[in-house]
């Protein structure tokens, strides 16, 4: 019995630790957090996608034209969206 009683107080304890630290410091939770899907999108390779393609010569073309972002393409998917305006920024720079 005398185990179980130091079990729980060590439960609370440990929540207690945790609430205030998490309170003090809001950033103890994001730290630890993946990174967000913005940063990630930046990481993947989309250069088989043929939106990304399409983006690649857009802004391949504007670049040579000096055009700042002459198509506006929207996509219904995200990742579609993604994907061109990678490929635009990479085609334009």
């Amino acid at each position: 019995m005398r185990v179980r009683m130091n079990l729980k107080q060590c439960v609370w304890v440990l929540a207690a630790a945790l609430a205030l630290g998490t309170g003090i410091n809001g950033s103890t939770v994001r730290a630890a957090a993946r990174p967000s899907s913005q940063q990630q999108g930046h990481d993947q390779d989309y250069s088989k996608n043929k939106n990304y393609r399409a983006g690649m010569r857009d802004g391949k073309d504007d670049q040579t034209h000096n055009r700042d972002h002459s198509k506006k393409r929207h996509f219904k998917k995200d990742d579609d969206q993604k994907a061109y305006e990678s490929g635009y920024q990479q085609g334009h720079h």
